[in-house]
């Protein structure tokens, strides 16, 4: 080789060599100036390099959430400088010196000590392995320092510098590690809002059960204010509010995630607002904000945005309403900002009474009655069973839109309606005036999400008994005194001994992930899925004893389902905080379509949403038809909520509500005959005798309270193999097939005795 060649390839190494050497010796990945810098102006506080003083070290992060960076390399860039400076390497040669390499007890534990755990270690060698071996010119710092320890002229160990460059390559979150954990750091939520920070806040909290008035007292200071927010858990209590202050002169707005209305011809906003609470602004300035509810503020899934509105609402005075069980735990949020909280105690105002006996058949119903059931099947089953003894109820589950539930809450109250009879799931809990005489727990088990976002069966809660139980002889109903027992004798002393119980003090408050964290997060991660993201967020996020990360589970579901659509990280962020049932196959359907669209630039126009939907639709013929409108309706409020957000690419807000009433319409129609549409359902589906039946094993079918019995005692569920033949799961023909041989194995084994 010539003279002038081995100059010009030291040439290329010495530049190659040292910016990698400089990346490797740093240790840490670099911060544009103005990041934190205007995060921290933003009020957030989760960049400040505070660290509270008693506060413990910082966990470790959770590394099974570390996903491997796939490398890009440009094997172009050095070429065959190394070889050509020493010689090709043997790759026998180099994978018994790895692997050597990866049994070194002292390699793992310095790998260790700069955050290479043991699976991370394998996963990164495993990588690096992959690389050196495969790579067809590796870099010539590389090529030459493995040529060395071929020839004995260095250790194995020098190997580490530059796995360790491949394993941050592949595991881009060890080079900035600390800035991470200052971005996910929520330890001072309250420093978040600088603008409620500036203003001393009178907090008063209206504390009592259902039904005493605790909510009036709050809203009459409301209505009297010269501006305010009202903030509450459901549409149906926002409308409400928002309907009742203009009834009573005073010009209010309404505001809902699928929703804007003006009371002011021009757009302009009013001084008062009705909200669903995570649509409040805490940025604009109100002389009286109302919190309602705010014992959800423990709530696994929204208790964030009680935590938002608390903190962060601009108001001269906060009138929180709720259960007793949340004064010491606010008094001890409002600690940590310096307000005082003032308490107004109330005492129900009509009392209800436990009855002694359960009602044990349908045929002991009373006008005035409701059933509370927490499954739809349930709900299908007793109003069949309710009109088969020629009498007419409501049904009102948490599905229905909002109009319909209102249609039949106004038919159960309607004292000139032959409908006396309610069938309900605890949706009737908050947000409906019912004129309810007693409340009949059907069951005492209730599907809930725990800490872990796993589904579980649980007896309710004292706070969710007393929140349904206290539905019955409301103040403002003809019914001033309420009663409430259980269908079944065996549950009557288990609910008892729940209402008898204290309801458990509220402890932790939920936060959540903003926006701004998450693009933070992404800078510095640029190539992990927002679902990866906000895994690794909560995993390293540092909260003090009275918070808690909200559950991301229906978040990391969208983001998954949408991963591989072209979205920019803030457009992919606010679909993800989508309210949509994941339940529903069609509405997941939709959102994935709504988004592909959107990816495109491609305006989701009315003409659109119709051929997307099928309209018009049809009246239903049986519950499947109702229940894929009831998602239809779904499709038609993710359209609004998305386009309050995207407005050039929804634009057609107006055309797409007018079709969703017509479409609540048709659900209150179908509804009002949702007994036809239990029959028709189960028109082919009959239990083992051949007589059609849609009785669940939990429901009351005899006339002495007798749960319902098949051949030789076996219990049916004919809604059981309603749902397999409607999920498709078993044939018609299948079943009839199954049901004959029941019958013949029935005859035969009679014949037998």
């Amino acid at each position: 080789m010539s003279l002038n060649r081995c100059m010009y390839l030291f040439s290329r190494l010495q530049r190659h060599i040292s910016p990698r050497t400089a990346r490797i010796t740093a240790g840490s990945c670099h911060v544009p100036s103005g990041v934190l810098h205007k995060q921290h102006q933003a009020g957030s506080g989760v960049c400040s390099r505070h660290v509270s003083s008693n506060s413990s070290s910082p966990k470790p992060p959770d590394t099974s959430l570390f996903v491997p960076v796939p490398l890009k390399t440009d094997p172009a860039v050095d070429g065959s400088v190394g070889a050509e400076l020493t010689q090709p390497l043997d790759k026998n040669q180099l994978l018994k010196m790895l692997n050597k390499f990866y049994k070194r007890k002292e390699m793992q534990k310095l790998a260790s000590d700069h955050g290479l755990d043991a699976r991370l270690f394998h996963q990164a060698f495993i990588s690096f392995r992959k690389y050196v071996l495969e790579m067809t010119a590796l870099p010539a710092d590389l090529h030459i320092i493995l040529s060395d320890i071929c020839f004995g002229a260095g250790h194995v160990d020098d190997i580490y510098p530059y796995f360790m460059r491949h394993a941050k390559q592949v595991f881009p979150m060890l080079d900035c590690m600390e800035d991470l954990r200052k971005i996910s750091d929520l330890r001072h939520p309250a420093n978040w809002y600088p603008e409620a920070r500036a203003i001393q806040r009178k907090v008063i909290f209206h504390a009592g059960p259902t039904n005493s008035g605790k909510t009036y007292h709050a809203i009459q200071r409301f209505l009297a204010a010269k501006s305010g927010v009202y903030c509450g858990p459901l549409k149906l209590l926002a409308h409400e509010i928002f309907e009742k202050t203009n009834t009573a002169g005073v010009r209010c707005d309404l505001v809902t995630g699928e929703e804007r209305t003006f009371t002011d011809p021009e757009g302009r906003a009013a001084g008062h607002v009705a909200c669903t609470i995570e649509m409040c602004s805490v940025n604009t300035p109100y002389e009286v904000a109302v919190i309602d509810e705010i014992q959800m503020i423990r709530d696994l899934s929204r208790g964030w945005a009680w935590t938002r509105a608390l903190l962060g609402l601009c108001a001269e005075e906060i009138h929180v309403c709720g259960e007793p069980a949340a004064i010491d735990f606010i008094r001890e949020m409002m600690f940590t900002t310096g307000e005082e909280v003032e308490v107004h105690n109330y005492e129900r105002l009509t009392p209800f009474t436990i009855l002694d006996q359960a009602v044990e058949s349908l045929d002991n119903l009373r006008p005035g009655d409701c059933i509370v059931c927490f499954s739809k099947n349930d709900i299908y089953s007793i109003s069949r069973q309710i009109e088969a003894r020629g009498l007419e109820c409501a049904v009102i589950y948490g599905s229905l839109p909002p109009g319909t539930k209102l249609s039949q809450a106004k038919k159960f109250n309607d004292p000139d309606d032959a409908c006396k009879i309610l069938v309900a799931t605890d949706a009737i809990g908050m947000g409906l005036n019912l004129s309810i005489r007693r409340i009949i727990f059907n069951s005492l088990i209730k599907p809930n999400i725990n800490e872990k976002g796993e589904k579980q069966m649980d007896t309710i809660s004292t706070s969710q008994a007393l929140q349904i139980a206290g539905r019955a002889g409301r103040f403002s109903s003809k019914f001033k005194e309420g009663e409430v027992t259980t269908m079944h004798r065996d549950d009557l002393p288990v609910l008892k001994e729940i209402l008898s119980q204290s309801v458990d003090p509220i402890e932790t408050a939920g936060l959540h992930p903003t926006a701004e964290q998450i693009e933070m997060f992404a800078y510095h991660l640029p190539d992990a899925s927002l679902s990866n993201l906000v895994d690794i967020f909560v995993s390293l996020s540092q909260v003090d004893g009275v918070y808690f990360v909200c559950n991301i589970d229906d978040f990391k579901f969208l983001a998954d389902m949408i991963q591989h659509i072209p979205l920019n990280l803030r457009a992919r962020y606010v679909f993800c905080t989508a309210p949509i049932n994941k339940k529903q196959p069609f509405v997941c359907t939709s959102f994935l379509k709504f988004a592909r669209q959107f990816s495109r630039d491609e305006p989701l126009t009315f003409d659109w949403v119709c051929r997307h939907v099928n309209w018009p639709l049809a009246l239903p013929k049986n519950i499947k038809d109702l229940v894929h409108l009831e998602a239809v309706h779904d499709v038609l409020d993710l359209y609004l909520w998305l386009s309050y957000r995207f407005m050039d690419m929804f634009p057609d807000t107006a055309m797409v509500r007018k079709i969703q009433q017509e479409l609540d319409e048709t659900i209150q129609e179908g509804v009002l005959n949702i007994t036809r549409l239990i029959r028709a359902t189960d028109s082919t589906i009959t239990d083992m005798h051949g007589n059609v039946g849609t009785s669940s094993s939990n429901n009351v079918t005899g006339s002495k309270g007798q749960r319902g019995q098949g051949v030789s005692g076996v219990v049916i569920d004919s809604s059981l193999a309603s749902r397999l033949v409607r999920d498709g799961l078993l044939t018609p023909d299948l079943l009839r097939q199954l049901q004959r041989e029941g019958s013949t194995h029935s005859s035969s084994t009679k014949a037998k005795i």
